[in-house]
């Protein structure tokens, strides 16, 4: 990485350290290995001397042990403007701290040329993200919340990274589960009723023109009632449900059977697996295809038409292994990911939103809870806290109520990214509208406070960035500043692992960082006022872009 005041912090010092590896031991190929640090050590470690030990130990040479490793690899680091000064600690922890001037350019550089400057490089071009998929006919509930904003956060990250991200609403318009709620319970009693419904469902795939005019009405009258929801969270999507892939179908598996992977089995055809006893059936008994039919041939014309190299999905797991096998045996993906790392597939799990019973989150009448419901009751207590406030005298009845929805809405989202997505959460209106710990509410709140400090200066921020400088003099400046220049590296660990409450974490520690600044660095009327109205400005800039990522709306004034 270029020592060029942008992209991920980590991965220049990696290549620093990287060129000293290099040089210390010139007949290994070893990878640098560079972590943040605590601040009594320094600003970032190098811990390759044990494992590099590991590897010349009885070998003819000049080292005696880690510690003596770990200052040839201090010694040979390329000269540098980054680094201020460097020791040795322990078994050869080559520990660094960065300098301050380096610190305070790199964030004058970011205010004159943008945040996007330090956006974070990945080696990837194309990537599809599969998420939210609600059924038509159905409504989208609670069950579709976590799909639909942690894929929405997860494919902005990307898409920041300079990644071209294909979002795909896989909705579920083909198949019995159309007219779901009403008709499930007369298909599970009455043979002859679910006999003619799998059998519309072959005609329907066939192209049968009164099906298929029936069938279109439902999913435009459907298609505007999710858009109103994604209007509301501010989510996009393309849409590409699974009749998209039905002409795909025959094609593709037509190449799984010519590869020997298709066999027939009591009047289906299904893929066996070795080690499964239960096959995967990619045509059903009565000739209509199924969502494995369907999910493999998406899975082909993602990698095929659309060039993804990265496949997310963010659905129900279903038997996601099952495509994954029968792809890499048809030689769609690579056997060997440590050598070709994409095209590749990964699904994105994520634990239940649950009531305060713990149980799975639900209406008084134990029905689940309608999305609109959902956003509507969070806009409301929004819009009553903000009222309490006397707000209502204040801003006009617009302000009111774009303050309250993007309160409300934020507080839902952030709620659910805030956790690790593995895990179940509590779904509590109360806590996620505190103003106070780690809610959207607080961070918001934040954020206004920022901007208020500045107004209240009385200076033009755009005249500053052009003609001032920043100075770290001040430990809580310092660490503000270390902070701030640490947010790429952060999204690049989001996007690799796909787990957006990492994100989270950064922007609440940022938050607190601020507050450290601020209580201990006099802003307006100091004789540092410039530098750091510069620094409040860095500060409001990365937490406006963490909001955007996390698909939050950011607030001026609260």
């Amino acid at each position: 990485m270029e020592e060029d005041n942008g992209g991920s912090l980590k991965k220049q010092i990696s290549k620093l350290f990287q060129t000293s590896l290099k040089t210390t031991l010139p007949d290994t190929d070893v990878d640098s290995l560079v972590v943040a640090c605590t601040a009594k050590f320094g600003d970032y470690q190098c811990n390759n001397a044990m494992s590099l030990w590991a590897l010349v130990k009885g070998k003819s040479t000049q080292f005696k042990g880690p510690p003596a490793i770990g200052q040839a690899i201090r010694g040979n680091l390329p000269e540098t403007e980054m680094i201020e000064e460097s020791s040795v600690a322990g078994p050869g922890f080559v520990n660094i701290v960065l300098s301050s001037k380096w610190i305070a350019k790199s964030i004058e550089k970011m205010l004159k040329s943008g945040i996007e400057i330090w956006a974070p490089r990945l080696n990837l071009k194309t990537a599809v993200v599969d998420f939210s998929s609600p059924n038509i006919a159905k409504e989208m509930h609670v069950g579709h919340l976590r799909s639909t904003i942690i894929g929405d956060a997860l494919a902005r990250m990307l898409e920041f990274s300079n990644v071209n991200v294909l979002r795909r609403n896989h909705v579920g318009d083909w198949g019995t589960q159309v007219f779901y709620k009403k008709s499930k319970e007369r298909f599970d009693k009455d043979p002859d009723f679910k006999e003619r419904a799998q059998m519309a469902v072959v005609q329907l795939q066939g192209g049968e023109e009164n099906y298929r005019r029936a069938w279109a009405q439902i999913c435009e009258i459907s298609r505007r009632e999710f858009d109103m929801v994604y209007q509301r969270l501010g989510v996009k999507l393309e849409e590409k449900g699974e009749s998209f892939y039905n002409p795909y179908i025959p094609g593709v598996l037509e190449g799984l059977s010519e590869k020997g992977l298709i066999e027939e089995s009591e009047g289906a055809r299904v893929i066996f697996f070795k080690g499964k006893k239960v096959p995967l059936i990619v045509v059903k008994s009565d000739g209509g295809y199924n969502y494995a039919s369907t999910d493999l041939a998406a899975l082909w014309y993602r990698l095929n038409d659309e060039k993804a190299e990265w496949i997310i999905y963010l659905t129900d797991v279903g038997q996601q292994g099952h495509f994954e096998m029968a792809a890499r045996r048809a030689g769609w993906l690579p056997q060997d990911e440590k050598l070709h790392p994409y095209p590749k597939t990964s699904h994105v799990g994520f634990g239940l939103v649950l009531g305060d019973d713990g149980k799975r989150f639900r209406t008084r009448s134990s029905e689940v809870v309608r999305l609109v419901d959902l956003l509507d009751e969070a806009k409301n207590r929004s819009k009553a806290a903000l009222v309490g406030r006397g707000k209502a005298e204040e801003w006009t009845d617009e302000e009111l109520e774009q303050t309250a929805e993007a309160v409300g809405y934020g507080a839902v989202k952030y709620a659910d990214l805030k956790n690790n997505r593995i895990t179940n959460y509590t779904f509590n209106y109360d806590q996620m509208l505190n103003d106070k710990g780690n809610t959207a509410v607080y961070l918001l709140y934040a954020h206004a406070r920022i901007c208020s400090i500045i107004r209240k200066s009385g200076k033009v921020v755009e005249d500053l960035k052009e003609t001032g400088t920043i100075v770290l003099a001040h430990p809580a400046e310092r660490a503000l500043g270390l902070h701030l220049l640490q947010f790429a590296e952060i999204v690049e660990e989001a996007c690799s692992n796909l787990l957006p409450n990492v994100l989270c974490e950064y922007l609440y520690n940022l938050s607190e960082n601020f507050t450290t600044f601020y209580t201990n660095c006099q802003v307006v009327g100091s004789p540092e006022e410039t530098s750091r109205l510069l620094l409040c400005e860095a500060t409001a800039v990365v937490m406006r872009k963490c909001f955007h990522l996390l698909g939050i709306e950011p607030v001026y004034k609260l």
